[in-house]
């Protein structure tokens, strides 16, 4: 393949990947996509004179892919567990910060178009867990003291997952990209 084809899919992984990204701001398995990406043009996409997307990075990104999912869960779960959340409430809290995160980057994107659209959808979706966690304890029968806290416990776990998973898929981004234009 000539270095030009090369550099012109290196640059599509590059686009595909930054997409992966965004949708992992709407708190969709964006990761994976970076992965499945990574995957595709290590499998099919080799330059004329050696270098390209090793397999050893592809693993690196499914490794951090990995990582994320765990990170995400563990942070965004361990504050509302502590609290005492119930079954109800966490699954409630998920829905609610991927409707939140949704409803955050229209209103985002209304104020601020690129900034407010990525700040909605992180903070629509902390503000989404907070209200879906505090439906699920209000509707299981806790005090509104309970809810609350719960509430506060899925938004912070909710905010700091996400931004933890956000670090990582900017790390698969990195590191795709640094493999695939300069090994």
């Amino acid at each position: 393949m000539s270095s030009t084809w090369y550099y012109t899919w290196a640059a599509l992984l590059l686009l595909g990947n930054l997409g992966g990204f965004v949708a992992t701001v709407f708190g969709l398995p964006g990761t994976w996509l970076i992965v499945l990406f990574s995957a595709l043009f290590t499998l099919f996409v080799h330059p004329a004179q050696g270098g390209g997307l090793t397999w050893w990075a592809c693993g690196g990104v499914m490794v951090l892919a990995v990582a994320g999912e765990i990170l995400e869960f563990v942070v965004g779960a361990a504050g509302a567990a502590k609290q005492g959340a119930s079954r109800r409430a966490m699954i409630l809290a998920t829905l609610g910060a991927m409707g939140g995160s949704f409803g955050g980057s229209a209103v985002g994107s209304g104020l601020f178009p690129l900034v407010g659209t990525v700040l909605g959808a992180i903070l629509g979706g902390a503000f989404g867990a907070f209200g879906g966690a505090w439906l699920g304890e209000y509707w299981r029968g806790s005090d509104h003291e309970k809810g609350f806290a719960v509430g506060t416990a899925a938004f912070i776990g909710r905010l700091l997952g996400t931004l933890s998973k956000l670090i990582i898929a900017a790390s698969m981004v990195a590191l795709a990209t640094w493999d695939s234009f300069w090994n």
